[in-house]
């Protein structure tokens, strides 16, 4: 019996050392992040890092047309160089070569965008209005996607998340865009990109990482969150975030009911879609240092509830990124929420804390209470949202001399009963889109109850006033979560062109002030 298992010990160890030595072997070999593969897009007019990992004090050499770098591994096995600055065009070959050599084909130079958020940005182009015509048009060899696989992590991970699935093949590799691949694309951000690609005539590249239904602090590191007083409390106080609607209760009694599962099995807890820093672990964090002109970002109806908090929310996570990347004050372009009747008031403050965010070095916003849907979270029309965010980026990112935004409030003169209300980005003038008298306004009194204001352009100001109300100290425009009758854009062309963002002219509190 002894003689039988000797003889069956020695047989494995014979079959299994070849497997272990090769594994030892793998384990040396240089090896790259999954954001290098055929097909990518590297950042032009920067230093493009390129890291990976090998053996500890391997030296690497890269090489993409005419620029080559050099690195040696440290003893964590990790190496970083940088190639360029880089000019855009291609196609070319990235070789690495240590003591192996790897061949990345295809490789375009060109613009690099991260597209972020929630549903609305992971929202695809096949759900999006004129799908069917969008997919058979999109033959654009130099529009190249990246969707990085959703995944949630307690730490910041070195790496997106492996693939376990062979239905997931297409995510965590580049893929070139036609009518075979568009479909799933973030629709938001094939719009954005198909315009700058027309427009600048260079080759682009897109990163999505989005998941439906998350929050802003999920997207945020636990360290900048630690380190604000203020949003320190999120990291106490967030299950208690998922009262606010039916959905994330059921969310979150699933949680709760997996957690006490993994319990009882003696397995590691689980972690929440919501939870403080697991997305921005799982899906930002792997995808430093890789070199991008800017972000686009779609989110805040999961921050509704909080939307005072997301004054200052919404500007640490655009620090937080911009300081872990470490490449300066990259630009950063947002959605402003779409008109919804959403039944709770709170959409406005929402809205505001995103136009206040403008004060943000480096940022613009895509206004969009014209193009939602008032009885769709999510609707179709990404085809304006995406040309919306790529004027911005047109404007402030590429110095194109166009119109980006509608009218922003700027200031208030009240003239015998009548409120004037100046703003920035006129253009030639304001109208509005339907050429009916401007609507969506209302006025209030010292007693701050408001009233359902008349309207009327002068040039490029407004004069608002109300016969309910002598002596006015308060405007507010489209202050509400569905604003349908608010109509003021500013012209271009001879045309109606993008319209005004809501605002009000009081500081006074509001629905979610106290919500911590």
């Amino acid at each position: 019996m002894k003689e039988a298992i000797r003889a069956a010990l020695q047989l494995f160890l014979f079959l299994a050392l070849p497997l272990f030595l090769s594994a030892g072997s793998s384990r040396a070999e240089v090896r790259l992040p999954k954001l290098f593969s055929d097909n990518m897009v590297l950042q032009s007019g920067v230093k493009a890092p390129v890291w990976g990992w090998a053996a500890p004090g391997e030296k690497i050499t890269v090489r993409l047309g005419a620029h080559a770098a050099e690195a040696t591994t440290g003893q964590d096995g990790r190496w970083r160089t940088a190639l360029g600055p880089l000019e855009a065009g291609g196609p070319f070959e990235l070789l690495i070569e240590g003591k192996n050599k790897l061949v990345i084909n295809n490789v375009l130079c060109g613009e690099v965008w991260l597209c972020s958020g929630q549903s609305n940005m992971a929202m695809t182009v096949k759900g999006s209005r004129d799908a069917r015509e969008e997919i058979a048009a999109a033959d654009y060899p130099r529009i190249r996607y990246f969707q990085v696989k959703a995944c949630k992590a307690a730490e910041p991970r070195e790496e997106v998340a492996p693939i376990e699935d062979a239905r997931q093949s297409r995510l965590n590799t580049w893929e070139i865009t036609s009518p075979e691949t568009v479909g799933n694309y973030t629709a938001a951000g094939f719009f954005f990109a198909r315009l700058l690609q027309q427009k600048l005539d260079v080759p682009v590249g897109i990163i999505n990482s989005s998941w439906g239904g998350t929050t802003a602090e999920a997207w945020t590191s636990g360290k900048a969150l630690a380190a604000d007083p203020e949003l320190s409390l999120i990291l106490k106080n967030w299950p208690d975030y998922n009262n606010d609607e039916s959905w994330l209760k059921e969310q979150y009694a699933k949680f709760i009911e997996e957690g006490e599962k993994a319990k009882q099995a003696g397995q590691p807890a689980p972690l929440y879609f919501n939870q403080p820093s697991v997305l921005y672990n799982g899906m930002i964090a792997p995808l430093i240092p890789y070199a991008i002109r800017g972000a686009t970002w779609y989110q805040g109806e999961s921050n509704v509830f909080r939307a005072y908090q997301y004054r200052r929310l919404f500007p640490a996570m655009i620090r937080n990124w911009r300081s872990d990347w470490g490449g300066g004050d990259f630009p950063f372009i947002f959605v402003q929420l779409a008109n919804f009747e959403a039944h709770q008031g709170n959409w406005p403050e929402l809205r505001e804390a995103q136009t206040m965010t403008l004060a943000v070095p480096h940022t613009g916003m895509a206004v969009a209470i014209d193009i939602g849907d008032g009885g769709d979270i999510h609707p179709k029309n990404k085809q304006e949202v995406g040309r919306r965010l790529a004027l911005n980026a047109l404007a402030l990112v590429y110095q194109k001399d166009l119109l980006y935004s509608g009218p922003l409030y700027d200031s208030m003169k009240i003239e015998s009963g009548q409120c004037r209300i100046s703003f920035t980005h006129t253009g030639e003038g304001l109208a509005t889109r339907d050429n009916a008298e401007a609507g969506g306004f209302t006025v209030a009194g010292e007693d701050r109850m408001f009233y359902p204001a008349n309207a009327r352009i002068e040039g490029k100001q407004v004069v608002v006033s109300s016969s309910a109300v002598s002596h006015p100290v308060a405007v507010r425009y489209a202050w509400t979560d569905n604003p349908e009758e608010a109509n003021l854009c500013n012209m271009e062309g001879g045309s109606p062109a993008l319209p005004a963002s809501p605002f009000r002219t009081d500081d006074w509190p509001g629905m979610t002030a106290d919500r911590k």
